[in-house]
């Protein structure tokens, strides 16, 4: 079995994920806005008598920016709540292949990494 991390690094590391969920949930939440604010302005522009302007299809790109943006958030968020859950099942720093531990530098860079550098390359 890995060896545990220290009390010490695993809070700075739960500390980490918890700041960048709450991070993420707002940027979600603005996206959001952005979002309905863009349907909206979209609602309009297909009122117009020419939807097919270039306002309205640039608009139409930045809108369909956005739900690309915000899903890759939505991920990344998916991510951090995983590593949430293996901190509180005291198996945060463990990689989930092959049960080595994760080196703590790996885990500065990506707090929210489940597998150690050589199970990640096998699986990319």
């Amino acid at each position: 079995m890995a060896r545990q991390l220290a009390k010490t690094t695993l809070d700075r590391f739960k500390k980490r994920l918890e700041a960048e969920k709450t991070r993420l949930e707002e940027q979600i939440e603005d996206y959001q806005r952005d979002l309905e604010e863009a349907r909206l302005t979209e609602s309009s522009s297909d009122r117009s008598p020419d939807p097919g302007n270039a306002e309205a299809s640039s608009m139409k790109l930045e809108y369909a920016k956005e739900l690309s943006i915000e899903q890759n958030t939505l991920d990344l968020l998916s991510k951090v709540n995983h590593a949430l859950e293996r901190v509180k099942q005291k198996t945060y720093g463990i990689c989930e292949s092959c049960g080595k531990a994760i080196p703590v530098e790996r885990l500065d860079v990506l707090p929210y990494s489940t597998l150690c550098v050589e199970c990640a390359a096998r699986n990319s």
